[in-house]
């Protein structure tokens, strides 16, 4: 079974299924259904062939602050400055912020909620917004406030921008091949923890922290105060 789900390239899913697997076999076994758990004996990378990580490019830390000047200064639509710019301020994923809507955000408590079922490892995520952050949204409302989407897409509203316009103006800016909105996730995490920010808090806030379904219906908010914004 996990093999048959790892050749239609969903590796990811091949190995939670293994973990399924394992969990049904343990259930079978505490109540008497079952005398051994055959998918313990099996661990992922004896049967699945090694996941590749992808490296998104990323510029050098100390070469941050130009690229924050040339965002101020984009001449492009000022929509897609400050999605740059708030992908900077918030560090999520690419798709996390061109598919927010206005809904998600709190800007009274200074919190953006964004649902489990837009995140990647499927937990509710909150980003604590900056006082910058705050200030960008506010411009933004003034744009697209009317919307549902924070980022429309320009030849309809009914979707968002396209994934690859962030990506796009920083080719136009003159960092192609170079920088990746991805890229300003491993920036924050590099400038983070050199700046001694607890890493279980950054990981958090990536968010890369492991978690499972129940610590994260209790957790999802934990650490919230001392996590970077």
């Amino acid at each position: 079974m996990v093999k048959a789900i790892e050749q239609r390239g969903a590796r990811d899913i091949a190995k939670r299924a293994l973990e399924t697997a394992g969990q049904v076999f343990r259930y079978a076994i505490a109540h008497g259904h079952a005398k051994r758990n055959p998918a313990a004996e099996i661990r992922p990378r004896d049967i699945l062939k090694s996941g590749r990580k992808t490296n998104y490019a990323r510029i050098d830390a100390r070469e941050l602050p130009d690229l924050l000047r040339l965002i101020e200064l984009y001449p492009g639509k000022h929509v897609t400055r400050l999605a740059m710019k708030l992908m900077a301020l918030t560090f999520v994923r690419t798709s996390e912020l061109i598919e927010a809507t206005w809904e998600e955000f709190d800007t009274d408590n200074a919190r953006w909620n964004i649902p489990p079922e837009r995140m990647k490892m499927r937990t509710p995520h909150i980003v604590p917004l900056a006082n910058q952050t705050l200030e960008a949204l506010e411009m933004l409302r003034t744009l697209t406030g009317q919307i549902r989407w924070l980022f429309p897409g320009d030849r309809d509203a009914a979707k968002t921008m396209s994934n690859n316009t962030i990506l796009k103006a920083l080719d136009v800016m003159g960092y192609k091949g170079a920088m990746t909105g991805h890229g300003f996730r491993g920036l924050a995490s590099t400038l983070l923890h050199e700046q001694g920010y607890q890493h279980d808090h950054i990981e958090l806030q990536l968010p890369h922290a492991p978690r499972n379904a129940v610590s994260a219906a209790y957790n999802h908010a934990l650490h919230l105060e001392p996590r970077p914004r």
